[in-house]
């Protein structure tokens, strides 16, 4: 990566720190500030400083684990079986109530299921059993009054 001026900066101030405790020469240091003042990359600012106490760049904090208060809840997954139902209790409407029967079944395994895995979807399978229960109550009804009309009529 190449260095910028605050870059530079740094490391010559890491060297003027080194120098300030002893740690070389002046005749070391000033060919090591001409040496950083030259430097286009980071790597190179940083084997000026390699044997100081501080480099060039400062080193990021130390990232520790993040509370368990301040992570977002997983979101739990949709049950397939309860979308299932949502969609055929949608269809009794198109089907004339052929999926009724499919919904209230699947809306019921779907149910049990939630409450099992703790999964997400108990509204979509209780949408998918109220439509299913209502289109077969409905077609029941209908097939009823149909069948007491044949028998009346003859």
């Amino acid at each position: 990566m190449l260095a910028s001026h605050s870059d530079r900066e740094r490391a010559v101030d890491v060297l003027r720190a080194g120098f300030g405790e002893g740690r070389m020469e002046q005749a070391e240091f000033e060919k090591r500030v001409a040496r950083a003042y030259a430097a286009r990359t980071v790597g190179e600012l940083a084997l000026l400083v390699a044997d100081l106490p501080q480099g060039p760049v400062p080193l990021p904090a130390a990232v520790g684990a993040v509370p368990r208060t301040f992570l977002p809840l997983p979101v739990p997954k949709t049950n397939e079986k309860a979308i299932g139902s949502a969609i055929c209790g949608g269809l009794c409407l198109v089907t004339f109530g052929l999926t009724g029967l499919p919904a209230v079944i699947l809306g019921h395994s779907a149910r049990s299921e939630i409450r099992r895995r703790g999964e997400s979807g108990d509204g979509l399978a209780l949408t998918g059993l109220v439509i299913g229960w209502l289109a077969t109550a409905s077609w029941t009804l209908v097939v009823t009054l149909l069948l007491i009309a044949a028998l009346t009529t003859g």
